[in-house]
């Protein structure tokens, strides 16, 4: 059963594109972005809230950048917690219009999120980066977009030197973003995206084999509608990917969506080619009944006794975009069969 918390409702502020991690303490801290509005970045700062009882209850609001004025403005944030235990944020700063221009920064903490560092430049350009993904070898992957496709940097140093950058996905006829890169147990990356034509088309894959420096053509995956796909593996080996179901059709800008799911998978699935070769089950987690609904950019964690806490915005009852949290288990996906009588 789905139970939601409020995270963040400030009427005076348009709350979106949240993230959220567990430290090594049981603390979660979510990163989100507090603006004038999702298509006004008059105002614009990235802040920091945080929870001790798995996010029922959380604390003010503490600012991680200061409000800017107009451009450039902070956008979408992301964090991770690194396998020495430090905590990273990276987001995108914008200095052109329609989302262009635009560099990557990161921050780093200690452990528990007590002191941010930064922010610190890095080379890569482009929107709505994934979050700063580090693999069992130590190299990290970063990874953002432009109009000429999603693109990725790594490093194997910890951030001090970048490689040049790798084309993820670029298609003729599609508009691929948004990326949430997966990384599986055999080593295999697969890096699901965002398609943004408005036709509510699949959610499309890509494969590296070679930890990032090369990607494979790309592939559907039964998530149609899907955006901003947020992909991770659950204690059980399952994939657990969120996001906002966008139908398309008549209007769809101007109406926006109204819908967030989450969807499971297994590893099998997620590195098959063929669509016909993958199953996936949705489940709805929110419906934003607003006229001028938003919603659906979110971030999870798993807690070691197996709840799933998800982060996500949305307008719904409010004036302006607010930040809820939810919390389910895998097993809320699908009921175990029913004994039989006299067993």
């Amino acid at each position: 059963m789905i139970q939601k918390f409020k995270i963040s409702r400030d009427d005076t502020w348009y709350e979106a594109w949240p993230d959220v991690v567990l430290t090594r303490g049981g603390k979660l801290i979510c990163v989100f972005t507090q603006t004038t509005h999702h298509g006004d970045r008059s105002a614009s700062r990235l802040v920091l809230i945080e929870s001790m009882d798995r996010g029922r209850t959380w604390t003010n609001k503490r600012a991680l950048t200061e409000t800017t004025s107009g451009r450039p403005y902070w956008n979408c944030a992301r964090i991770s917690r690194l396998s020495g235990g430090r905590l990273a944020i990276v987001a995108d700063r914008i200095s052109g219009a329609k989302e262009t221009n635009a560099r990557n920064y990161l921050w780093f903490a200690d452990d528990e999120g007590t002191e941010w560092s930064g922010p610190i430049e890095t080379p890569l350009e482009g929107i709505v980066p994934d979050k700063l993904c580090e693999l069992p070898s130590g190299r990290w992957l970063l990874s953002a977009h432009d109009r000429n496709g999603q693109w990725l940097r790594y490093s194997d140093n910890e951030g001090k030197d970048w490689s040049e950058p790798v084309l993820v996905a670029s298609q003729e006829g599609l508009k691929l973003c948004e990326v949430s890169i997966l990384p599986l147990q055999d080593g295999t990356l697969v890096a699901f995206l965002r398609e943004n034509s408005g036709e509510g088309w699949d959610c499309y894959k890509t494969i590296s084999r070679d930890s990032g420096e090369s990607w494979s053509e790309l592939y559907r995956t039964p998530l149609p509608g899907c955006h901003r796909p947020v992909a991770g593996l659950l204690q059980s080996g399952t994939v657990l990917i969120t996001y906002r179901f966008m139908q398309g059709g008549k209007g769809w800008l101007g109406k926006w969506t109204q819908n967030f799911f989450a969807a499971i998978t297994d590893q099998e699935s997620a590195a098959a080619e063929n669509r016909k070769d993958q199953w996936t089950r949705i489940m709805p987690v929110d419906y934003d009944r607003s006229p001028v609904s938003d919603l659906g950019y979110s971030g999870w964690v798993q807690f070691e006794d197996g709840e799933i806490y998800v982060v996500n915005y949305i307008v719904d009852d409010a004036p302006k975009g607010q930040i809820r949290g939810y919390s389910f288990r895998e097993n809320d996906f699908l009921l175990e069969p029913a004994a039989a009588p006299g067993e």
